[in-house]
């Protein structure tokens, strides 16, 4: 069985002589420089300091503007500036969320399998943490349904549009049924979206606060995923009487708003085009990577494995033959040069043992073809 030392850190940097298929970030040749250095030109070249000054609880309001513009285009659905909060990335915000929406003890619900650096957060606040079957459109609203007959959740936990890791996506209908049950039944649904703009197919159905109608959803978004993960920088979408609750905290009470001068140069690059611009290349880049990686796959896997291919999102979930164990067969590949994450780590109860996770948004066709060779030698 593979050590903490053998499985790697998602956001760390790759190990010499392996090609890191478990990393969940883009490679440096895709991170905008160029384009991050003529964004700042504006705020940074006149005389207004007010982007070094302490910022506005709910996030500077010029971000929040071009913001929600931006996101109009992309989800199809009119985003008001009102209905968003700016945050240090997904984490932070689901941390705080956790800190002013739950209580040690309480019960939050997540998808099976679920994002697995989430259920560290919730671990970290004390919370209990109950697993929900999914398939491929996600969810199964009538799981959800049977297990509200036994328990009322603080939150449900759900990644909705090219889940990490399975790729899956929350169909439409089970979307309205999910929705449904949370005003039924009275919990918040948190969704993480942040993988909704990265579509290299049909687009996905709107994110999940555009459709909440009277459900209490907050979604959350980062500019992690479609320009830079330094940034620190993301957003929840929301009703106003949750996002006043998020800005209202102590947090924001003493330290202001988050990310202040981030945010200044972001909003000038959503209003000079910039950003658009660059998730148009980047979904051209990760549509060839994602397909050059399930060629690869397809050539390489034994009888019995089955990668499914994703339409979105940064990941292949990979079904091994009966019987594996991704965690000892880690051990194997890494002797041989390639990693991934076992199925396990995504799991409430230790099940995907026959699963991993492969990533393509760090490496170029070539070397992603040579990891899937490599990974085929040891199956």
């Amino acid at each position: 069985m593979p050590g903490v030392k053998d499985l790697p850190n998602t956001q760390a940097a790759p190990r010499q002589g392996v090609i890191e298929l478990a990393l969940g970030h883009p490679s440096p040749a895709l991170l905008p420089l160029a384009l991050l250095r003529r964004a700042a030109e504006g705020p940074l070249g006149g005389e207004d300091p007010s982007l070094l000054q302490y910022g506005a609880e709910a996030g500077g309001a010029g971000l929040r503007r071009a913001l929600a513009s931006f996101l109009s285009g992309q989800y199809g659905a009119p985003v008001d500036p009102e209905e968003l909060f700016v945050s240090n990335g997904v984490s932070q915000a689901l941390d705080l969320i956790c800190t002013l929406f739950t209580t040690p003890g309480d019960c939050v619900f997540v998808e099976e399998p679920t994002y697995f650096l989430a259920l560290r957060i919730f671990a970290d606040h004390g919370l209990r943490v109950r697993g929900l079957p999914t398939d491929s459109q996600g969810l199964l609203p009538d799981a959800l349904a049977d297990e509200l007959q036994r328990e009322r959740p603080a939150f449900l936990y759900t990644v909705p549009t090219y889940q990490n890791p399975s790729g899956a996506s929350l169909s439409e209908p089970r979307r309205l049924e999910v929705l449904e049950l949370a005003r039924e039944h009275g919990f918040l649904v948190v969704a993480d979206e942040v993988y909704h703009p990265l579509s290299y197919g049909s687009p996905p159905p709107r994110a999940l606060a555009c459709s909440a109608s009277n459900a209490g959803v907050l979604s959350l978004g980062s500019f992690s995923k479609i320009l830079a993960p330094g940034l620190r920088l993301g957003w929840v979408q929301g009703p106003g009487e949750l996002l006043r609750r998020l800005a209202g905290s102590g947090l924001l009470d003493s330290g202001g708003g988050l990310n202040p001068f981030t945010s200044g140069i972001v909003a000038s690059a959503l209003e000079e085009g910039l950003v658009l611009e660059h998730l148009s290349a980047l979904r051209r880049e990760y549509r060839a990577r994602a397909r050059a990686l399930a060629a690869a796959l397809g050539s390489q896997l034994p009888r019995g494995a089955e990668a499914f291919a994703p339409q979105g999102g940064f990941f292949v979930w990979l079904a091994l033959p009966k019987g594996t164990d991704s965690r000892r067969l880690l051990e194997r590949a890494l002797g041989a040069g390639v990693s991934f994450v076992p199925g396990t780590r995504f799991s409430t109860r230790g099940h995907f043992g026959d699963h991993l996770r492969l990533s393509f948004s760090y490496y170029d066709a070539d070397l992603l073809a040579e990891g899937a060779r490599r990974l085929g030698s040891v199956l």
